[in-house]
């Protein structure tokens, strides 16, 4: 089976596909109902020149659910900074999400515009794959995301010095009751210590949830660091 379900697509206004975002949903989330989020937020305005892929993550045992069968990119002892990674379910996940952006460059799109991130649990993944593994692309963001405190992309990130990484965006609700913002906060300075450049954003009265205000700064980032290139 494979380890993404489906994939939903937003096309470009113009046609003209040169460069590819790939969003990717928290846990119990879907390709549809976040596609579905972004389209209602942004008033289904979209990119001009960039294709954005909602790929959904198979149904596997999730142990903060009492190993109910979730949509989830990878499973977790429990919901808190200062637990192992389950790196079991995280290495191969970033292996099979890998695979879809080989089929990107296959289709004619440069590593250097691509753009990978999420929302919560989507966000984590986007970082482990990112900087562990692909370390080529445009820009990574992550939106109410998180890493544990001792989360191998540290360490990853220390052998990695002095090399070229791609550039974060980060964003976070001042409310959120879920991943709290100093869990955020933390991530983000741990990023930039070990060498990651990027921005953080604290969005105000905003729980666990993506804003309008976040997408639309997101949406503006992701077309500073992917330009449109079709009238050169």
């Amino acid at each position: 089976m494979s380890a993404i379900e489906r994939i939903e697509i937003t096309k470009p206004k113009s046609g003209t596909n040169t460069g590819t975002v790939i969003f990717l949903h928290g846990s119990g989330g879907t390709g549809q109902s976040v596609k579905e989020w972004i389209d209602m937020l942004r008033e289904n305005e979209t990119f001009s020149h960039l294709k954005i892929l909602y790929p959904t993550a198979s149904m596997r045992p999730y142990t903060p659910l009492k190993g109910e069968i979730s949509n989830v990119w990878f499973d977790r002892l429990q919901i808190s900074p200062n637990c192992t990674e389950h790196l079991e379910s995280l290495n191969p996940m970033c292996e099979e999400l890998k695979k879809l952006i080989d089929q990107e460059v296959k289709e004619g799109i440069p590593l250097n515009r691509i753009v990978i991130g999420g929302f919560s649990m989507g966000g984590t993944m986007a970082l482990h794959l990112c900087y562990r593994f692909i370390p080529e692309v445009a820009g990574v963001f992550a939106l109410s995301s998180f890493l544990n405190d001792d989360s191998v992309v540290y360490k990853d990130l220390k052998e990695k010095k002095n090399a070229k990484l791609p550039t974060l965006f980060y964003a976070h609700g001042d409310e959120d009751d879920l991943v709290n913002l100093d869990w955020g906060k933390k991530t983000f300075q741990d990023l930039e210590s070990n060498g990651i450049q990027g921005q953080f954003h604290v969005i105000p009265h905003t729980f666990h949830e993506l804003k309008k205000k976040e997408i639309n700064l997101l949406f503006n980032w992701i077309n500073e660091i992917i330009p449109d290139n079709t009238a050169d």
